[in-house]
């Protein structure tokens, strides 16, 4: 059987994969920055890289992704890749973003470019924005104020639903049918925040408004919610992407990863109303 490394694996995306995993008898180990660890849990800081070597102790297949609250994906990244092409791990799942490929020179794409040339086989998934946005970095708005507030304007998204996004991961973690190949993962259709204000609205029977704000407003916010400058500046500029339009194309990778085809923005606002019912 394989034993399949899952570098964050406590985030929205990470947690779920998890679960499948376990649900097709894979087995699957944590890493965590955590010291005290469960017993399907492994420590690994990637910051530091402290673990580095015992956490891909029998280790055949990896999944890793670009960690929230760093603009240096790459160099944090990197001694992963390097130590799966030591351990000859035959499969290495990557999740970056949507876009990140734009640029050579970003982060993002250095880190993709570093799996791409290290003779391991892989596959890079660039999902949308999160529909789990909605119930996790944007909630406090919903639910203090019954407001979204972000500096996107009219503009729409596809937004995908996390649990969509960890089964193409778990699929192409234990298949090799679709290797060395790179997919963008999207939701069914794109919407505008005001048309995901109006479903919250319906799921939770209260009324949910959008409310665009400045770049600046949204600066400050993230500031003193305590997210670093350089990362707070990094989700201005994507945010930025998205009010130009950027974020509205879709794409077919889900359904033709995973036979199914993704879920609606309705569908989640239903599973999920809980978090904005009060």
């Amino acid at each position: 059987m394989s034993q399949i490394l899952i570098v964050g694996a406590s985030g929205t995306v990470g947690s779920q994969l998890s679960e499948i995993l376990k649900s097709k008898g894979q087995k699957a180990l944590r890493a965590t920055s955590k010291t005290t660890l469960e017993s399907d849990q492994v420590h690994l800081n990637l910051v530091n890289q402290s673990g580095l070597e015992k956490a891909f102790e029998n280790i055949d297949r990896l999944f890793l992704l670009s960690p929230p609250g760093h603009t240096n994906q790459n160099e944090l990244l990197a001694p992963l890749v390097d130590m799966a092409k030591k351990k000859n791990v035959k499969k290495v799942v990557l999740m970056t973003a949507m876009g990140a490929n734009a640029v050579d020179t970003s982060p993002m794409r250095q880190a993709e470019i570093k799996l791409e040339k290290s003779g391991l086989k892989y596959n890079i998934i660039r999902p949308n924005w999160f529909m789990q946005n909605f119930n996790t970095f944007w909630i406090q708005g919903i639910n203090n104020d019954n407001k979204i507030y972000l500096p996107v304007g009219k503009a729409k998204g596809s937004f995908i639903d996390a649990r969509d996004i960890a089964a193409v991961a778990a699929e192409l973690l234990v298949s090799h049918k679709f290797d060395n190949q790179d997919f963008d993962l999207t939701g069914p259709e794109p919407l505008d925040h005001d048309h995901v204000a109006s479903l919250i609205s319906q799921a939770t029977g209260r009324t949910i408004t959008f409310q665009d704000i400045t770049p600046e407003a949204m600066r400050q916010g993230l500031l003193q919610a305590g997210l670093p400058k350089d990362y707070s500046e990094f989700l201005i500029t994507i945010l930025g992407f998205f009010k130009e339009g950027y974020s509205a194309r879709t794409t077919d990778a889900v359904e033709k990863i995973t036979g199914n085809k993704p879920r609606t923005v309705k569908q989640y606002t239903i599973d999920y109303k809980s978090a904005w019912t009060k």
